[in-house]
């Protein structure tokens, strides 16, 4: 086991103070040993809401994963997993994304969990993403309180006490037994919500970090055969070429 570990969280959008928020969140959970290297692109879209959004910021997050290559493990800060699979091909070390890690914990605690994101355009990524996991059967409800992602620290009140309301509409009519909340900016309200509602209230940048922990202590590391397998290496043409990938 490393004497440190080191955990390079990349917030795939170009929101410095959101990095710092999600920095501030891990490092509430990562053990002594743990340094927390918080970054973000410096191109790209300032939220990722939506497919579009999520294209667009691909060349920053894999830049990033590029740049911090000796990391012992990446967290991928976007709750839809933007890049993910991606980034696991560029490297053999762990590549975490937040929202796999909070449903994974979601499903270890409970039979059945809820997803409340921030915007309805991120709904069907979700939905599509927990179909690829597996948890179909598990998550009851994908649904959005119709904040965007960079006025959850602005209009913090509102945001919580929308979040606040869906908490209990799932219980009552989905009788979902805990809450995954979707967004990396939704890091500060996961404690304050769970002693509200005395349920497990799961957020994903703690659940990649611990997670991420704990790989990096069983000395495993990504597969590197079949999809995620490195990269061939060929020609990039144009603006991409600085993307050919060199192991």
């Amino acid at each position: 086991m490393p004497d440190e570990i080191n955990i390079c969280l990349i917030n795939p959008n170009t929101s410095a103070s959101m990095t710092a928020a999600i920095e501030a969140g891990a490092k509430t959970v990562a053990s002594s040993n743990t340094r927390i290297i918080a970054v973000n692109p410096d191109s790209g879209p300032i939220s990722i809401e939506g497919y579009y959004d999520e294209v667009f910021s691909l060349p920053g997050l894999i830049t990033k994963v590029k740049e911090h290559k000796d990391a012992d493990a990446f967290i991928i800060a976007c709750f839809d997993d933007t890049g993910l699979d991606a980034a696991r091909a560029m490297t053999n070390k762990p590549v975490l994304g937040i929202g796999q890690s909070a449903c994974y914990i979601a499903s270890m605690l409970s039979e059945t969990f809820g997803i409340i994101t921030t915007l309805d355009i991120s709904v069907p990524i979700l939905k599509n993403n927990i179909y690829k996991m597996g948890f179909g059967k598990r998550c009851t409800s994908v649904t959005s309180v119709e904040v965007p992602v960079l006025e959850l620290e602005k209009q913090s009140k509102l945001a919580i006490g929308k979040i606040r309301e869906e908490i209990g509409r799932l219980i009552s009519d989905k009788k979902v037994e805990s809450i995954v909340l979707g967004c990396a900016g939704m890091v500060e309200f996961a404690n304050s919500l769970e002693k509200e509602f005395s349920i497990p209230i799961i957020e994903g940048v703690s659940a990649a970090t611990v997670l991420s922990e704990g790989i990096v202590k069983m000395n495993k590391s990504t597969s590197k055969i079949g999809g995620y397998a490195f990269p061939r290496q060929k020609e990039y043409i144009g603006e991409m070429k600085k993307f050919e990938f060199e192991k």
